[in-house]
């Protein structure tokens, strides 16, 4: 015999689950506490993963630009302002940033300073950068090759912020931490002999 049918009207609530047993009960409690843990290890391994590639990517950009540096003639450095070889060598930075999907934070945008005999910086914040980009070139750094004997190289060092997306969600599980905005300077630098 078929029971009949009932007919749900409209507005009535759907019928409550059973209560939980034991062994679900436990599950939805081990859910519970593994989750927030597992979401910090899942987002701490892109995170850090991200910051390690854009390192390499970085120290690539300031290899390129050093060993571009140590070929351009010295005969510009001399005559005050930014140099045209030394503009070059920014250029150079800020092609190999866009070419690895990088934020150049306007790097193009910005006049380098002297800040030293034959060392230019520049500094860029902007583009929605998180911080400031610094670029330094010395075309006079001199390397310790041997005992008493140094070598005149290009110095290109490269200091890019770096936005952490682990400090949200640290953020989401202790709303009152301080960590979760946490920009943190990546440096890296590259020297090559001059030629000339």
């Amino acid at each position: 015999m078929r029971r009949p049918r009932r007919h749900r009207h409209a507005g009535a609530s759907p019928p409550l689950p059973a209560p939980l047993d034991g062994e679900a009960g436990v599950q939805l409690v081990e859910l519970a506490i593994l989750l927030p843990l597992l979401m910090v290890l899942v987002v701490g391994v892109f995170d850090f993963g991200a910051a390690f590639n854009l390192k390499q990517q970085l120290t690539n950009a300031a290899r390129s630009a050093a060993g571009f540096g140590s070929i351009q003639p010295t005969n510009d450095l001399a005559n005050g302002g930014v140099p045209d070889s030394i503009l070059s060598i920014r250029n150079l930075v800020d092609d190999r940033l866009v070419a690895a999907g990088i934020n150049d934070c306007n790097l193009l945008g910005t006049g380098g300073g002297q800040s030293g005999t034959l060392v230019w910086t520049f500094s860029a914040a902007g583009n929605g950068c998180p911080g400031t980009l610094t670029l330094t070139v010395d075309r006079s750094y001199a390397y310790p090759a041997s005992i008493g004997v140094n070598v005149i190289t290009t110095h290109v060092q490269i200091s890019y912020p770096k936005q952490w997306q682990f400090g949200n969600v640290i953020g989401i599980l202790a709303p009152g931490a301080t960590y979760a905005n946490g920009v943190t300077q990546i440096p890296v630098d590259a020297i090559v002999p001059n030629a000339d």
